[in-house]
């Protein structure tokens, strides 16, 4: 007979995992707001599982910077971590340097494959170019296609170590573009530009120049925010 404790656990860590995507997926795309209390009991009743996953993702997502966690007397309060000035520069510095990283790699592919990375690389570029001056009446274009540009050269780095931490603090980084993204928008000749010095570094194979183009890119997206943060204020830091 076989044991159905394995499947149990199974299932309570299906319903973790569940419970900590949708939750991150609310606190990315903005629909749990920066500062606000999160109340098990309601989170539980919305994702339709029960406390306990709730918990445990909570618990994951403090751990990755998405919750932090006061307490109230006795009680520990969850709640959607703030925007900050401060926490977007980390943010931006970390991503920046990882994908940089990436790109090193990728400048150090055979010519052909790296070619073939900056073709697709000028393709997707070219489709964020042509947002420019363009009124961003869809609030995700515009991360969509610079996400998908910087995931180009992320994947073709074939690095898996790499990619695990890119894609555990991205997302991170993902919360302040999609909340500032109407400002960050009219940006976007600039970060095109910034873009066109990554994909020939890659195409001519010039590891150290690609590298030290998407940490500019980067920073100088980290300036750009600041001065949008500064002018319209911080998220749920209060």
């Amino acid at each position: 007979m076989e044991d159905s404790r394995d499947d149990n656990n199974g299932d309570r860590l299906g319903r973790t995992e569940l419970a900590y995507e949708r939750l991150r997926e609310l606190i990315v795309h903005g629909l749990l707001a920066p500062g606000s209390r999160i109340i098990e009991t309601e989170v539980a009743e919305r994702l339709g599982v029960s406390r306990t996953p709730i918990r445990s993702a909570l618990q994951r997502l403090q751990q990755e910077g998405f919750v932090t966690a006061g307490r109230s007397g006795e009680r520990s309060r969850a709640a959607v971590a703030p925007l900050t000035r401060n926490d977007a520069q980390e943010l931006f510095e970390i991503v920046g340097s990882l994908e940089g990283l990436a790109a090193a790699r990728t400048a150090r592919l055979p010519a052909d494959e790296r070619g073939a990375v900056a073709e697709r690389l000028g393709e997707a570029n070219a489709e964020l170019a042509a947002l420019e001056g363009v009124a961003l009446t869809d609030r995700g274009r515009y991360f969509d296609l610079d996400n998908a540009f910087h995931r180009i050269y992320v994947d073709a780095a074939a690095a898996d170590r790499l990619a695990t931490l890119h894609d555990a603090v991205k997302p991170q980084a993902e919360r302040y573009v999609r909340l500032y993204v109407q400002a960050l928008g009219s940006e976007v000749g600039t970060s095109v530009r910034e873009h066109r010095k990554i994909i020939e570094a890659v195409r001519i194979g010039a590891p150290a120049k690609a590298q030290e183009a998407v940490f500019e890119n980067w920073g100088n997206a980290a300036q750009r925010l600041s001065r949008i943060i500064d002018r319209v204020g911080e998220r749920g830091s209060w």
